[in-house]
This record gives C-alpha cells, structure tokens and sequence, in this order.
C-alpha cells in the first residue's frame, strides 16, 4: 500500500517534551518570563520555534531570534537527550525496512539536531533521507521540509514524482504534519498519541488517524508482501498454552506439598500431626489428609504455581495490558463506578449462589459435593487464607492476566470475555463450579475492561469467594433463607449495577481523549 514513508520526529518517533518545554523555560527566563509549569509550554511542541514565540508571548521577530539563540544553548547539549523513543517505534522501523520500504524523517527541528536525536537513539541507519531546517531559520514551513525530504527519495526525474506520490505517506501528530503532506498531494496519517490535541486533528482534516503505534503499524504495513498471517493453530496454542502450563505445575505443585507434608510428619509435634493427618486403623500408616492438610498442599500448589506463571508469561502479559490504558477509556477514575462494581458482585455472587441451590444444580455433581466438603472441613482461617486469597490471585494471573489479555489482542472483546471464562469453568473440572465460574468469569473480564487495571478482577474474585465461604461456613445463608424472592431481587440490583457502570464507561468512551491524557506524562 505505501513504498515511501516520512516520520515527523517530535510526538511522532520520541517524546522530547522535557528538552523542549525546559529549553523554552531557560530561553524565557532570559527575558524575565517565569514560567514555572512546563505542561503551559507544551505548544511549543511541533511548530516551528519562531513562529511559536511570536505567537503565544507577541515576540517581535527580532526578539523570537534571540529567544532561538537562548533555547538552542540549552537545547544542544542538554536538552537534545532529554527525550525518549516511543514504545513500539524501534521494532517498526524494522518491520518496515524489513518490508523494503524507503524511509525518511521530515522535521521543523534543525537538521543537524535531528540527526544527532535519530543517532542516540540507534535508529539513524533505517532512514533513507533526514531532513529538518536550516539553522539560519530558512525552510522551517513543513511543507517546505517535506518537499526536500520527497527530492531526496525520489530523485530529480519530476515526471516520476506523481506515480510515486500515490504510494507515499506522511507521518505526524500535528496539524502541520497534515498541512504539510496536503501541500505536496501525499497521503496523511495523523497519530493521536503525540501531542496535537484531538480537535486540531481532526479540523486538519488527515486521511487516517491512528490512536496507538500498534494501530500505525497495522496500517503501514498493510497489504505488503511479507506480511504473514499467524495461522489459527498458532493463535490458538498462543493462548492456551500459559492455561495448559498452569494446569500441569498446579498438579505438580500438589505432589509436591504432599511429598513435603509426608516427609515432615516425624519431625513435627503430635498434635499438629493429627490436624492433617489421617491414620489408619492401627495408628501407624497413614489413611489420608484432613481438611486442614488438603488446604496445606492446595495452598504450596497456588504458590508454586503463581511463581512460575508470573516469571514465564504473566508479568508481560499484565504489564502490557496496564501500558495499554493509558490509550483508551477506561473507569479507574470515577468513583461512582467502584461503588456501582462493590455493590454489584456481592449481589451477583449471592444471586448466582441462590439459582442454583433453589435449581437444585449443586446436586448434580458428586465431585462438587468431594471438592466442597474438604474445602470446609479446613479450619477458617487456612480455609480463608487457601480459597479466599491465594486461589483468587492466582487464578486471575493466568485467566485474565494471561488467557483473557492475549485473547483481546486478536479477537473481538465478546469473544474473548466468552472464551477466557470457558476455559476459568472447565478448569473447574464439575459441572457445578464450572458453571458458575463461566458466569462469573464473564463479569470478572467484562469489569476488567471497564476499569483497565488488574487489582479489579482480583479484588472481585476474592470478594466474590470470602463471602460465598462465609455465609456457607457459618450457615448464615441458610439462617436468612434462601427463597425465589430474594434471588431474583439480589440478581436484578447486580445486573442493574452492573448496567450503570456500562453507561458510565459508555460516557467516558465518548469523552476520552488519549492525546491529552499523554500529553502530561
């Protein structure tokens, strides 16, 4: 689709925010302007310096030309560095290179300075033509820039210059990137994770906008050659590997709390002896685990368990997914829709309990029956610790942290909330805690979108598994009794909640603006 492309280099390939916004600061100070809050100087950003000074401190252009003078002595040698590449740039310089496409850097900043940038950063040898401004204050308009910068690539012979124009694209994040693409009949890409606000792109007016450099790399590449499509076994073993992986070291991490409790048994005290053990007739070979023994295994189980997801797949996995909510909407911020969540899951979690003990589904399954009678028969406080905290945390590391995070990345967010909460419920291994777990596997993710961070879904899961221990434990759900009336309300206040926290973050889609919420970092 596109053979030539032009990068503006500030907001586009690096975040040079603190260079620029302290050099403007120095320069200021010269003519005893205090500007203390560098976020008021972010403007300067992008447009050519003098052209900014003039307008946003009513410089004459004399005056503007000293103030350059003053920047430029702090800029040159320190300010330059204090800059850093977007995420994600690196590896798509190569991609694109690797996909033979020529490359240039098309910028208002001087060239020499966006040489000397592109060369700390290690990435000057994948561009094919640089071009900036002239130090005397000459081809500073972009449009200017851009046609250099399109002489380069294309040569001298101008009869090839439109046919090759069709294939060439201009990359930036202001509204001179775009003005200037236009001037020269070239295709325009506007980013909106730099620095030009969310109005000014659009009133410019780009051919594409694109809110992440995942999504410019979709873009550029797309319909070249090389690009190859995983095929659907890969995407699948992608996914189900980490669950796969998990299921086996949870079996493993059992053997081995086994292998440590049986081995321990003649070097602990009696009586702690008899809470885990169970001895045969004659007191001298062990018959089996107590309540509290089981939950002592499960418990090295988790922990093995959770060490190995994390350190394998787990921590990139999350610190991806909590990277990628700076660039969309999300509800961390509003209380109101934490309150709406707290007042949802103990509601659901109740209802759901409720349906099925009145259905008569918790019958169903003898396995049910084995699994939640040794899981009671733990003292509280293990119990608690076991079923209401290790096994929440660790089970949402793989299941949303891992098998629902790298669902969304090539899947609808429908089909990935529905597939992540299949595979939470047939690990359950019976059809009763695998039914409910789909159900609240289902709610878990959903929120999780919603509020972007991973503390959600392990604060709903632990909620959600303390309070069903509880009232079971205590038989408080049976004291209050358990009738039709009150499962029914209790699961329309959860939907109900749960449908305010989807207008909420329906009205915070609409609001969301990712350039501004960039634009302080």
């Amino acid at each position: 689709m596109f053979d030539y492309v032009l990068f503006d280099l500030d907001g586009t390939l690096t975040d040079p925010k603190e260079g620029i916004t302290k050099s403007v600061q120095y320069a200021l100070k010269t003519f005893g302007i205090e500007e203390e809050d560098t976020d008021n100087l972010v403007p300067f950003i992008g447009p050519p310096l003098k052209d900014s000074f003039m307008e946003f401190y009513e410089f004459d252009e004399e005056k503007a030309e000293q103030a350059i003078e003053k920047y430029r002595e702090r800029f040159q040698d320190t300010g330059i560095f204090e800059n850093r590449i977007y995420d994600g740039i690196p590896e798509l310089i190569r991609k694109l290179k690797g996909n033979r496409k020529k490359l240039a850097v098309a910028s208002s900043k001087p060239t020499v300075f966006v040489e000397r940038i592109l060369e700390h950063f290690d990435i000057r040898r994948f561009f094919d033509v640089v071009v900036g401004s002239e130090l005397d204050g000459t081809r500073t308009d972009k449009a200017e820039v851009v046609e250099e910068a399109l002489r380069q690539l294309y040569g001298e012979n101008e009869e090839e210059w439109e046919q090759k124009k069709r294939t060439t694209v201009m990359v930036g994040d202001r509204k001179f990137d775009v003005a200037g693409a236009k001037a020269q009949g070239l295709i325009s890409v506007a980013v909106a994770y730099g620095y030009g606000k969310m109005d000014e792109l659009r009133i410019a007016k780009p051919d594409y906008t694109v809110k992440s450099v995942e999504e410019l790399e979709k873009l550029l590449l797309k319909d070249t050659k090389k690009e190859v499509k995983e095929a659907p076994m890969t995407k699948i073993w992608y996914v189900l590997f980490p669950a796969l992986v998990f299921f086996f070291v949870r079996e493993m991490g059992a053997y081995i709390g086994q292998f440590i409790i049986l081995n321990l048994v003649g070097t602990l005290p009696d009586a702690l002896v008899e809470k885990i053990i169970i001895w045969d007739e004659t007191g001298t070979m062990i018959a089996g685990l107590t309540g509290n023994g089981s939950a002592i295994i499960a418990a090295i189980a988790f922990i093995i368990t959770g060490i190995v997801c994390i350190k394998f797949f787990a921590k990139d996995d999350i610190s991806k997914a909590e990277k990628a909510v700076k660039k969309r909407p999300v509800l961390a911020k509003a209380p109101a829709a934490y309150v709406c969540m707290l007042i949802a899951v103990p509601a659901l979690v109740l209802g759901l309990n409720y349906l099925f003990e009145l259905l008569g589904i918790t019958n169903m399954s003898e396995a049910y029956k084995q699994t939640s009678e040794m899981q009671y028969a733990a003292a509280l406080p293990l119990a608690l610790i076991v079923n209401g905290l290790l096994a929440p945390i660790v089970e949402e590391i793989i299941f949303r942290g891992v098998v629902f995070n790298r669902l969304k990345e090539n899947n609808k967010l429908v089909t990935s909330v529905i597939v992540s909460a299949l595979v939470f419920g047939v690990y359950h291994q019976n059809i009763v805690q695998g039914s409910y777990a789909f159900l609240m596997g289902c709610i878990i993710a959903v929120l999780y979108e919603w509020f972007g961070h991973f503390y959600v879904p392990v604060v709903v899961h632990v909620v959600g598994n303390v309070l069903v221990y509880l009232l079971s434990v205590t038989g408080l759900a049976v004291a209050i009794g358990i009738n039709w009336w009150m499962c029914v309300g209790l699961l329309l206040v959860g939907i109900g909640m749960i449908l305010c926290c989807s207008s909420m973050y329906q009205k915070v889609s609409k609001e969301f603006v990712p350039v501004e919420e960039h634009s302080v970092e």
